[in-house]
């Protein structure tokens, strides 16, 4: 079977989408064992390669990988061959020399996994490249909406509200939303909203306004990592959660509030709506581990519809 790689949510169909989602939840039981532990990938080998700092991403696709048997590697840039100034072709060559059966690769520049995707005969997940994509944030995005609201999202609508313009997690979840049938708005100060984004199919709103529509409020934090150092965006943090912070008054009751984390209290998110019953942070995380479990296990055996006790999950 010819690699299969995960660069971009645009590489999914809604039915696969929807197939990965519903094995994440197939995962679930195995999540609340005493054993949380399956055979499904024992003997794959999967290197988590990443050049950029992470938490939630790291740590749960290695548990993922872990909780589905299969062997991991952990890859840094500090300390590893990169620090001596080996390029990114001749890492992925050496690497490929163990013959993983997938690379999990975070890196700084936009389209740095796609060219690393060309020099192996492993598959390729996006784990987040620069600004350009995020997919396996946008799944399981999708899922916790879907445990939240229902498995029926078309018509839902959702406000992403906050630094459109350096997202990759933006990116990914108006592609993914949208292919599930969702209606988005993105929402921001007009330095912050790419100048065409409106061709994504997307509303665009420079007010909080008419947040109430939204069944689902969507976060983002200020990027300011891959911000041009002494451009202004903003006149300050404090001008910004004046206008766009999100408070319980911003909110209307049963509004469902979600972040990629890491949150920013006091600035994108006041306290008591980050530790609000209605904000699905928490949830995101938890859901972040099934997740990846399926993506893992549907990059390796593929995208037909067996049953899970022929998956190994029972």
């Amino acid at each position: 079977m010819a690699k299969r790689d995960l660069l971009s949510i645009d590489d999914l169909t809604r039915a696969e989408a929807e197939l990965i989602l519903e094995t994440a939840e197939s995962f679930l039981p195995v999540l609340q064992r005493d054993i949380k532990k399956v055979p499904t990938l024992r003997g794959r080998t999967i290197i988590n390669m990443f050049y950029e700092s992470s938490t939630r991403t790291l740590t749960s696709f290695e548990l993922a990988a872990k909780r589905l048997s299969a062997d991991t590697m952990n890859v840094r840039a500090a300390g590893s061959a990169v620090d001596k100034g080996e390029s990114l072709k001749d890492t992925i060559l050496t690497l490929s020399a163990y013959q993983p059966d997938i690379i999990v690769m975070r890196h700084p520049q936009i389209g740095a996994c796609l060219l690393a995707s060309r020099f192996t005969q492993a598959s390729v997940i996006n784990a987040g490249d620069g600004k350009f994509q995020h997919p396996s944030q946008c799944l399981l995005d999708l899922f916790t909406m879907r445990q939240a609201l229902g498995r029926e999202l078309d018509g839902k609508k959702v406000w992403i509200v906050g630094d459109i313009l350096h997202s990759r997690v933006a990116r990914s979840d108006i592609a993914g939303f949208q292919l599930l049938g969702m209606d988005v708005t993105v929402a921001g100060p007009p330095s912050l909203i790419p100048r065409d984004v409106e061709s994504l199919g997307v509303s665009v709103e420079y007010s909080l306004d008419r947040l109430a529509e939204a069944d689902v409020v969507y976060l983002l934090r200020m990027q300011m990592e891959r911000m041009q150092e002494g451009a202004n965006f903003i006149p300050s943090l404090r001008e910004y959660s004046t206008l766009y912070g999100m408070t319980l008054e911003r909110l209307r009751p049963g509004q469902k509030v979600m972040h990629p984390g890491p949150i920013n209290r006091g600035v994108e998110i006041s306290p008591e709506v980050a530790d609000h019953p209605d904000t699905l942070i928490l949830e995101q995380v938890e859901a972040g581990l099934a997740v990846r479990m399926a993506i893992l296990y549907r990059t390796i055996a593929g995208y037909d519809e067996r049953s899970a006790d022929e998956r190994g999950v029972a």
